[in-house]
């Protein structure tokens, strides 16, 4: 397979934005694909394909091209002859031939092949950082190296139906209608995987709100707060909506939902989907600090915390995150984590549940933080349910999410 040179350039500077500029993939794939709209679907392939996979196994490749181990970190020494010899270890080991240039640095394929079969540790061979294997090993014990072998494995893509405008087979029919192949997720009644990966922002039926891109595991969020018609809801840590706009489609848009976060930007996205998908109950309001909530105390029958995680579980779709992420941040959003659940839960009104969730793998960014609150609430709260979700059991992502009663004993419900 020819690579064209534009191509290529564009791939080595595309990977210097995301390990030397320190911008997330799908951002850098995205600005490329902005600034060559002329670029056809084999080469939008061909670049994605590129970027996602030495993204992924970037520690790897590093170390089949033959670069010191110690440096696959050091944004000084990533220049753009390393990126070259990086892209060409990948090439290499997919049976591809290199392009004839005299000027690229020379990438020998039986140095390449000679090294992916020497001993290494197994956290170079999963191309993860050394802290993280050693996190890894730490919490999930023998969980652990299947669990490293999945986290590398490529996502499906999966939709959402929306369910005020059809059902999960009229979606099928319209969907295939525009050339896109689809199959029914077991298990998940509003999911749909493409049979292959395909741009679908682009199409009549997501323009018409038809659907939502959303990962299966991630659908399973909404259902599991019990949400109903009528009800008062809130997702407190409401993002850009995927989840806020689930939860609207369960309460058949009757009621109220207030969608509360940090990031003014997230909410105005969130607005826009809204609108696309024909939800009027929801009100975005961003969190002006402790008085929000104050404001909210025992307001709410339901509320959701799909607070800031590692993002662990969801490595297959973000690999970049791993190289982004270190110990002190996964610390800093633990303590973060355990301030919301204390503060956010306030807003359920006595009888009320609550849904704290993430898209982490680590027990303690999950259970061991729900394990702390009932430690201290545990009058005050019980424990319903909890699931769990994880990569090597199948083609979804990981998450967490643990389901809490607040006790009808716990006061007289509070008007906003």
């Amino acid at each position: 397979m020819k690579l064209p040179p534009h191509l290529l350039d564009e791939i080595i500077n595309s990977l210097g934005e995301v390990f030397s500029g320190r911008r997330y993939a799908d951002k850098v794939i995205e600005y490329a694909f902005k600034r060559h709209r002329k670029w056809g679907s084999r080469d939008r392939r061909l670049f994605a394909e590129s970027i996602y996979e030495c993204v992924r196994w970037w520690r790897w490749y590093w170390f089949l091209a033959g670069l010191p181990d110690e440096e696959h970190a050091q944004q000084e020494n990533i220049t753009p002859e390393r990126l070259w010899r990086v892209w060409a270890a990948y090439w290499i080991t997919n049976g591809r031939d290199l392009p004839q240039d005299e000027s690229a640095p020379e990438v020998r394929r039986e140095d390449v092949l000679k090294r992916a079969k020497q001993n290494v540790s197994p956290a170079i061979r999963a191309a993860i950082p050394d802290w993280l294997d050693e996190r890894g090993t730490q919490e999930l014990g023998e969980k652990w190296p299947a669990l490293r072998e999945a986290l590398n494995q490529p996502a499906d893509v999966f939709l959402r139906v929306n369910t005020l405008k059809n059902d999960r087979r009229t979606l099928r029919e319209a969907l295939g209608q525009e050339g896109f192949e689809t199959e029914a997720v077991e298990d998940v009644p509003s999911a749909l995987r493409l049979k292959q990966r395909a741009n679908t922002f682009a199409s009549k039926a997501y323009k018409g709100g038809l659907f939502e891109v959303q990962d299966a595991a991630s659908q399973l969020i909404a259902p599991f707060l019990q949400p109903e018609p009528g009800q008062r809801v809130i997702d407190a840590c409401a993002g850009g909506g995927g989840k806020a706009l689930h939860v609207a489609a369960l309460m058949r848009n009757k009621g109220r939902l207030l969608a509360l976060d940090v990031h003014a930007w997230k909410l105005a996205e969130l607005r826009k989907r809204a609108s696309r998908a024909g939800v009027d109950i929801i009100e975005a309001r961003e969190i002006d600090g402790s008085k929000t909530v104050k404001r909210l105390a025992k307001t709410a029958d339901r509320v959701l915390l799909d607070v800031p995680c590692s993002g662990l579980g969801v490595l297959r779709r973000n690999p970049d995150a791993k190289w982004k992420l270190s110990p002190a941040e996964i610390d800093r959003l633990t303590t973060l984590q355990a301030e919301i659940l204390e503060s956010y839960s306030r807003m359920v009104a006595p009888g009320g549940k609550l849904v704290y969730a993430t898209c982490s793998i680590l027990p303690s960014e999950n259970e061991l933080q729900v394990q702390a609150f009932l430690a201290k609430h545990g009058a005050e709260w019980t424990l319903e349910e909890e699931l769990h979700r994880t990569p090597e059991r199948g083609a979804f992502d990981g998450f967490y999410a643990a389901r809490l009663a607040r006790n009808a004993e716990g006061g007289v419900r509070n008007a906003e």
